[in-house]
């Protein structure tokens, strides 16, 4: 089972970003998805799920500015990112049952 996650980069703050992450080697679409990030010396935060019956989880730091969404045909999970702001600078991991990628660094700054 692979995830590979894709659309990272350098964003101004207030910016958007869209990550992508696609499934291999299995189908999640009876399993919760995920995105969590991590800074450098901090632990693991959970951003965003979200679950096969299409309810979603949000951290309060994000709520109102990410969306996530999932392709079950595509096998792939989403995050939109929308206002961004430098704290969201980190890396960025797609979750499925006990799968991880191996992450994408999203880092806001002007």
């Amino acid at each position: 089972v692979q995830l590979v996650e894709s659309g990272g980069g350098l964003v101004q703050p207030g910016g958007p970003l869209r990550l992508s992450c696609a499934a291999s080697g299995s189908t999640f679409a009876n399993n919760a998805m995920g995105w969590a990030r991590q800074v450098p010396g901090k632990g693991l935060e959970w951003v965003s799920r979200i679950y096969s019956d299409g309810s979603t989880y949000y951290a309060d730091s994000v709520k109102g500015r990410f969306t996530i969404s999932r392709d079950n045909a595509k096998n792939t999970v989403y995050l939109q990112m929308n206002s961004l702001k430098p704290e969201d600078t980190a890396v960025y991991y797609c979750n499925a049952v006990n799968y991880w990628g191996k992450g994408t660094l999203v880092t806001v700054s002007s």
